[in-house]
């Protein structure tokens, strides 16, 4: 019999998610995703920014699966018959880095010669 170790849900990730309603008799989906994003107001403890495709969040592990559990729900609950959602995580283990310090990783690489 195996045993699994136990699973630390308290470090922090970074997440992007894109929660797309389908079979509404709409091309518009502004309003489901306004009702998604308004789930966010209550996580206060978890930063996040949302572009044209996607919500990036930062937090707690289990904070951040939370809230794109409810984040999903408020879709349907706008009047989503069916609902899509596409997830990416970075999760590191090694050392602790934000989203911003991502960025400012990446610009370094950019602007070496």
């Amino acid at each position: 019999m195996s045993r699994r170790k136990n699973i630390n849900h308290n470090h922090k990730i970074i997440l992007a998610v894109s929660i797309t309603p389908l079979g509404t008799k709409s091309p518009s989906v502004s309003k489901y995703v306004a009702s998604a994003l308004k789930v966010l107001e209550k996580y206060q403890d978890l930063k996040y920014e949302t572009d044209p495709m996607f919500t990036i969040i930062y937090g707690e592990k289990k904070r951040v699966f939370e809230a794109v559990m409810e984040m999903q729900e408020a879709v349907f609950k706008a009047g989503a018959k069916r609902v899509s959602t596409v997830i990416k995580i970075d999760e590191r283990r090694d050392k602790k880095v934000t989203p911003e310090e991502k960025l400012k990783s990446l610009k370094k690489w950019i602007e070496k010669k």
